[in-house]
């Protein structure tokens, strides 16, 4: 009898003991996702410190955030695996010979292309500015670049992977509250006012993005987009009289009441099968990460030393 009570007992430890394995296998699988590696079922013998470091480092090199043109489009309908691995090998060798770095919405960078409507005898035109909004997947990938120059608004929109594209620097990497910037369309000339001979901010190694938190006070009405209807969604604004007349008010209360638009926008956040439908299997991100993770992450390790020189090595006019 005493036996068989060891013998429970040491199935039950066991049986425990698998089942801690199979939660640190669960939570290196969830951590190494984003890895150049696919995951795989190892067992973790690491500390807590250990795997916190890791962790860190592997949040710095988010290449789903870093490099989210790489990963296919969401939408099956536009799904097509053969033109995906052609666009990705099509992409690599752009990299190769144009320098496209790590930015996110929210950091300045100045963006060099080829214009024969340029009045410069290289035909080359440069333009500084702040990346209120990126998309698109694969070749299709483009960014908008917003700057203030004589009191006017200047937006331009650029295909990453376009011949034209000559070079992209960043002059400041930092992130911001929201995913778009669009409200700083209708707010003063201040938030998106940069000088065209701004100097690179190289950032030390290891260090994480910094994320910018300035809350930009809109000008007030007229605006380009109903601001007051997005307050919920977006934290980078700021509104200060929303609301001026009676008859705003009533129109905003239509707008929240029961099955209208705003009532719809509130909800949309719980629901999980939306949120599904806009988000790409772990599965395929790490066989994505699998074919071009190393190649990327030499040639962003490549020009961060370039960038480096160029920061601290200044050449000398000699007259």
């Amino acid at each position: 009898m005493m036996q068989r009570c060891l013998l429970k007992c040491s199935q039950s430890s066991k049986s425990a003991k698998t089942l801690r394995q199979l939660t640190s296998l669960t939570y290196s699988r969830l951590i190494h996702s984003d890895n150049k590696k696919p995951a795989t079922l190892t067992s973790v013998t690491k500390t807590e410190d250990e795997q916190k470091d890791r962790f860190d480092e592997l949040t710095r090199r988010d290449y789903r955030f870093i490099f989210p043109e790489f990963l296919p489009d969401p939408n099956p309908k536009f799904r097509n695996i053969l033109r995906e691995r052609l666009e990705r090998k099509d992409m690599l060798d752009r990299r190769d010979k144009v320098e496209i770095p790590e930015f996110y919405v929210g950091s300045i960078v100045a963006v060099t292309v080829a214009d024969e409507n340029s009045p410069n005898p290289n035909k080359l035109s440069r333009f500084v500015g702040i990346c209120i909004d990126r998309g698109g997947t694969g070749l299709r990938a483009w960014t908008i670049i917003r700057n203030v120059v004589d009191g006017q608004g200047i937006e331009f929109m650029y295909n990453i992977y376009s011949p034209n594209v000559l070079k992209i620097e960043v002059l400041r990497l930092e992130k911001r509250l929201d995913e778009e910037l669009y409200y700083l369309r209708d707010a003063p000339p201040e938030y998106s006012s940069f000088p065209f001979d701004m100097e690179a901010e190289i950032l030390p190694e290891g260090v994480s993005v910094p994320l910018n938190t300035t809350i930009v006070k809109l000008n007030p009405r007229p605006w380009l987009i109903k601001w007051e209807r997005l307050v919920d969604m977006l934290e980078g604004y700021e509104l200060t009289d929303p609301f001026a007349t009676p008859g705003k008010v009533r129109k905003h209360e239509r707008f929240m009441s029961l099955r209208n638009p705003g009532w719809q926008r509130q909800t949309i956040k719980y629901d999980l099968m939306d949120q599904y439908r806009k988000t790409i299997p772990v599965e395929t991100q790490d066989e994505v990460w699998e074919e071009v993770g190393d190649k990327l992450e030499h040639r962003d390790k490549a020009m961060r030393r370039v960038a480096a020189k160029r920061a601290f090595i200044r050449p000398v006019k000699k007259i």
